[in-house]
Order: C-alpha cells, then structure tokens, then sequence
C-alpha cells in the first residue's frame, strides 16, 4: 500500500511540475512581449463596455462549442458506450496532456490510455484515437485548399511578403501541410484500404540502420492499422458522417474564438481573414518545440496578426484572451481531472465488447 501510495505522490509532483513548466515559459514571453510592445496608454483607451464583454462571452461559447464537438466526437466513435461526463473527462485529459507535452508529440494520443480508464478495452481505445488522429489531419488537408482558394495570398500570409517573418511563416506552414498530406495518405491507406501492404512497407523501411531504433514502435503502429481497418470497414455512411461533422464543428469552433475577439476590440477587421490565418497558425503550432505551444504562439499571434492590427499593445490584449480561453483553463481544469486518472480502469463489461458494426 505504501508503494502504491509514494507512485501516486511521484504521479502528482510530475504533473504540477509539467503544469508549471508551459505556464513559465508562456509568462515569460508575454512578459518579455509586453516590455517590448505594451503601451499603457493603448490599455487606457480599451473600455471593457457591454459589446467587448459579450464577444469575450461569444468566444468562451466558440470554445465550449469545440469541447462540445471533441465529447460528441467521442460518443459517437465508441457508439454510446461512454456516458456524457465520461466523454467529458476523456476531452479534457486529452487537451490537458496536450498543454503539458510538446505540440510536435500530441499529448492527445494518450486519449486512449482514458478511454480504456472509462472501460473501454485498451485495444479498441487504440482504434478509436487512431481514427480521431485521422479524422483530424483529413480536415487539415481538405480544409487548406478551400482557405486558400476564398483568401487572397497576400492577405492570408500578410501583405508584408517580404518580410523575414512573413517568408519563414509561409515556408513552415507549407512544409508541415506536404507532411499532412503524406501522413494522410497513410493513415488513409494504413487504416481503409491496404492496412497489411502499409505495414509491410513501413518495416522494410525502418530496416534501415538510421532508422532501426524506431522499428518496434513502428511495427505496432503497424499492427493498430491493420486491427483499426477490420473495424473501420464495417462502419455505415452516417457513422462517418458524425465523426467528421463533429471534427469539423470541434476545429471550427477552435477558429472563431480569435473571431469573436477581433469583433470585440478591433470590430472593423476582415472576419474571414482572421479565421483563414487560425487555419495557419494551428498548422504551424503542429511543430511547436514547447508544452502546448506555450511562448510560441503568444509570439506567433502577435508577429502574425500584427499587420491587421497596426498596434502590438492591442495583439497583446487579444493573445492574452486568446490562451486563457484556449489553452489555460485546460491546465486548470486538468490538474483537478489527473488525480482520480491514476486510480484503476473502470470494469464495465458492457464496454468491453466488440466495436458494432
């Protein structure tokens, strides 16, 4: 019992040091930010009267609108298994692991380590958050072209072209989008189509002796296709449907906070503009080095949206609003969630059945 109890103690000093660690290097930006750019006499002129509050108000219901989207996506994915507040928990375990890990590693696959602590069989809960990481980079990849064919160029990645930022900003983007692109194929053919030919293939590749320390990791990525594509070919149209409808309502609604924002303190800025460029900075938040993109996408927001803005004081007060809403709260909500996380996976015998078809 002891034993038990100084792992648990372990667990929880862990995650208030991981917690800690994003929320440090966010602060330390946006100070270094503010002794940058702040003018107080830019925060003199903001007056926090009805129609800026309501549209602060409008952002959180843009947000509560995604966590809406990502629980509906999880009730759907598991066909009802899990109740609403377990569907709840699930998503904000997922974005809380998200905040605390580097954006390029996904705190969000361990989604399948709560989904196998609400009951559900930790093979199928494999299946499952491989299917919502596809979901995901489909609606990057078809999402793009449609942004970039309703958005002049010039105004999507500023007007400013030549500008070192600017330039470096469309290079990464369009890098991480080809990766998308490629990653989907996979995924697509992994899990759909040829799940054994793509296994196969990503063996022989990491045969190779720079490659050769990833092998293992790669043959069971491998083996969670294969066992995805059995269940995901007896799935009907509608079941699809859902899933990506609650994909596409879940980032959407992750857009238009920053919309609700710019209606609030800049109300004469293009909305269209503004969601196009969260398209952008999501894509290159995807490589972010840091816990939840913390420091990078204070700075991010206020380099890139700076020329729609003509005052980085008022980018500031926008990107302070913007992280609160999207990325603070989950760290504060998770640190209450993690606790009863490390307590032992629901039984639920109903729950371990077979995916329906």
């Amino acid at each position: 019992m002891a034993e038990v109890d100084n792992t648990e103690n372990k667990s929880r000093r862990s995650i208030w040091w991981r917690v800690a660690l994003p929320v440090v290097i966010g602060l330390c930006v946006v100070a270094w930010l503010f002794h940058k750019e702040f003018n107080p006499d830019v925060w003199r002129q903001v007056h926090f009267d009805p129609h800026v509050i309501l549209c602060i108000g409008l952002a959180w219901l843009f947000m509560a609108g995604r966590d809406f989207g990502l629980t509906w996506r999880f009730r759907a994915l598991t066909d009802k298994d899990i109740t609403w507040w377990q569907a709840i928990k699930v998503n904000f375990m997922c974005e809380f692991t998200s905040a605390i890990t580097p954006s390029a590693v996904g705190g969000s696959s361990l989604g399948m380590i709560f989904l196998h602590h609400e009951g559900i069989n930790l093979g199928r809960a494999t299946t499952l958050m491989m299917t919502t990481l596809f979901l995901d980079e489909l609606f990057f990849v078809v999402s793009c072209p449609i942004i970039v064919a309703i958005i002049p160029y010039d105004e999507l990645f500023g007007f400013d072209s030549s500008s070192s930022f600017m330039m470096g900003l469309r290079w990464v983007f369009w890098c991480v989008y080809a990766v998308l692109c490629v990653w989907t194929a996979i995924l697509f053919l992994g899990i759909i189509v040829k799940p054994e030919g793509i296994r196969r293939a990503l063996m022989f590749i990491f045969r190779l002796r720079l490659l050769r320390r990833w092998q293992s990791s790669v043959a069971a990525l491998g083996d969670n296709m294969v066992a995805t594509s059995k269940t995901l070919r007896t799935r009907s149209f509608r079941w699809w449907l859902d899933a990506f409808g609650a994909t596409a309502l879940t980032w959407s609604s992750r857009y238009l906070v920053v919309n609700a924002l710019f209606l609030g303190f800049v109300p004469g800025a293009d909305q269209l503009v503004v969601f196009g460029r969260q398209f952008v900075v999501w894509v290159v938040l995807m490589v972010s080095p840091t816990p939840g993109g913390s420091g990078v996408s204070e700075w991010l927001f206020t380099e890139y949206y700076g020329d729609m803005l003509h005052n980085g004081s008022i980018a500031l007060i926008i990107a302070l609003f913007w992280r609160i809403i999207t990325y603070y709260v989950y760290l504060i909500v998770g640190v209450f969630l993690a606790p009863s996380m490390l307590t032992a996976p629901k039984n639920n015998n109903k729950i371990e059945k077979s995916t329906k078809s």
